[in-house]
């Protein structure tokens, strides 16, 4: 469990492969979408499978476009609070969603497919090389290369899953990216709500204390939240309502504080 002294740390080349392995996973599902697929709806508001490809296209090409920008003076945010600090920002990232869709489809030649892979291209010449610690000035505030990377992996792990939904072509996830992603939220939880009486339990990747109240420090302790990775996640992003959650047995929760349906969503 992380300390709430010090943040989680990532693996950097863990997570770069991690963001490439998961970006071409996405690529492989979406090459044989015709026109039909590509105009199906999501779960995403109004938003269709064209408009979610391009969003996920953006989610990596924002690395390269950062990376063109001067460097901001100071860091300002980590990944733990990006993931609280995006759902303001859904407005814009809407807009830019819809405008490089609308681009892509009006362009000749320029397929879902080849936009995901002129992106993997771009990110392999540009985050491969640069430093970890370079500062980028994102749309929540100044982050760290590192630190956008991990975020990347985010969006794609849950957008892979918003994917499989609206398509029925199963998006499999890197495993360091599912992992990435779980932690990530897990920890955006703990910030959201900081305390030390409920134990949320995502094995194998992630275990952290939550919500104000009595702290427990040994044995079993009194209120405890378990599920797996991918249904925490769609929990923490609003995918999955926490009751349906219960009802389907993916998720058990014990003890009088164990409901965290007040604390939910934490990504918007």
């Amino acid at each position: 469990m992380p300390s709430r002294a010090r943040a989680r740390s990532y693996d950097p080349a863990k997570t770069r492969t991690a963001v490439t392995a998961q970006l071409r996973r996405v690529r492989e599902a979406v090459e044989g979408l015709d026109e039909k697929g590509l105009a199906a709806p999501t779960r995403l508001g109004d938003w269709t499978v064209r408009e979610l490809i391009a969003h996920l296209a953006m989610a990596v090409s924002s690395v390269s476009r950062l990376l063109e920008r001067p460097a901001p003076p100071a860091r300002e945010v980590t990944a733990t609070g990006w993931a609280t600090a995006t759902a303001a920002h859904s407005a814009a990232i809407d807009t830019d969603t819809r405008a490089l869709a609308a681009d892509a489809a009006g362009t000749a030649g320029t397929d879902p497919g080849g936009l995901l892979e002129r992106e993997a291209a771009r990110f392999a010449e540009t985050a491969a090389v640069a430093p970890g610690d370079r500062l980028l000035a994102t749309r929540v505030g100044a982050m760290r290369l590192d630190d956008y990377l991990v975020t990347r992996c985010v969006e794609l792990v849950v957008h892979a899953d918003d994917l499989t939904a609206a398509t029925g072509v199963p998006v499999p996830h890197d495993r360091q990216a599912l992992a990435t992603a779980a932690r990530v939220l897990a920890d955006a939880l703990a910030a959201k709500a900081p305390g030390g009486s409920v134990e949320v339990r995502i094995p194998p990747f992630a275990v952290v204390q939550c919500v104000e109240g009595p702290r427990h420090t040994r044995g079993t302790p009194p209120n405890v939240v378990e599920t797996d990775p991918l249904t925490w996640i769609r929990l923490a992003t609003g995918r999955l309502a926490w009751a349906e959650a219960l009802e389907s047995a993916r998720l058990t929760a014990s003890g009088d504080r164990a409901d965290l349906s007040a604390h939910l969503p934490v990504l918007g």
